[in-house]
């Protein structure tokens, strides 16, 4: 089995029809996706350096539900701006309905880590043993030193940092996996160099492969797992086995026999 552990689904150019046939053509049997399209990732760069700002318009967890709903191979993360109103509430349905992780978008929603509103979502995902979803920012308050601050302040309930860290090598991110029990990289938009380098370091358990659609292509993220030439034990941690049990995912795909 191979479970893309990170994918964004977006009306238009990241729709869900476009995600199912990337997985087809890249022989992945699943995937985690999120709501995508507070930033148009055509433009990255722009909402990044501050030229353009992210849509105002709540993320779009709907679309994310009714693909979950419609495709059995798929299972969602939900997504809220940790200071909206009824953000606590909205997570508690979500979960609730099956959505099997807590996504925080920093680049979409200005909070910071430390802040009480982002607890409080934390503490949902703890109640219902779920785990936490991010990117980090080259910004103090989003910071991957204040992400693994967060992880340390909820020892129980796990975090998945985003893309390996902040840039293309964030050794920072790799000694917290390697120290935390409950921190673990996710490696959409890494390179090989520093995939390795954390399986060696954090350990194969601590590495999640994703691919960060539809800023890349499953079967691109896919061969840089590939190309390590990984023992099958390892390579099945890192491809499926890391996410499908951290996020449950037997308990919504049991009925489909997965």
């Amino acid at each position: 089995m191979i479970i893309d552990a990170h994918a964004h689904l977006v009306r238009g150019y990241g729709s869900v029809e476009l995600y199912l046939k990337q997985l087809h053509d890249a022989g992945i049997d699943g995937g985690v996706v999120v709501p995508g399209g507070m930033v148009d990732v055509r433009r990255l760069t722009d909402y990044v350096t501050g030229k353009a700002a992210p849509s105002s318009d709540p993320p779009d967890n709907q679309y994310v539900q009714d693909a979950t709903k419609a495709h059995p191979e798929l299972a969602g993360f939900f997504c809220v701006d940790p200071h909206a109103d009824g953000a606590v509430e909205a997570l508690i349905a979500a979960f609730e309905a099956g959505s099997r992780g807590l996504k925080l978008s920093p680049l979409s929603h200005r909070f910071s880590f430390s802040g009480r509103a982002v607890a409080e979502l934390v503490e949902c995902a703890q109640a219902f043993g779920l785990p936490v979803y991010s990117h980090v920012l080259y910004n103090p308050a989003v910071s991957t030193e204040k992400f693994v601050a967060l992880a340390k302040q909820f020892p129980t309930v796990p975090f998945i940092l985003g893309h390996m860290g902040f840039g293309p090598a964030d050794p920072e991110a790799i000694e917290a996996a390697a120290e935390l029990d409950n921190f673990y990289l996710e490696t959409s938009t890494g390179n090989p160099l520093q995939i390795r380098q954390a399986i060696e370091r954090a350990g194969p358990g601590k590495v999640i492969f994703g691919s960060e659609f539809p800023l890349s292509h499953p079967k691109v993220e896919l061969e840089k797992i590939l190309c390590l030439g990984l023992p099958d034990e390892d390579q099945e941690r890192v491809l499926w086995r890391n996410i499908y049990e951290l996020a449950r995912l037997s308990e919504v795909w049991k009925e489909s026999g997965r």
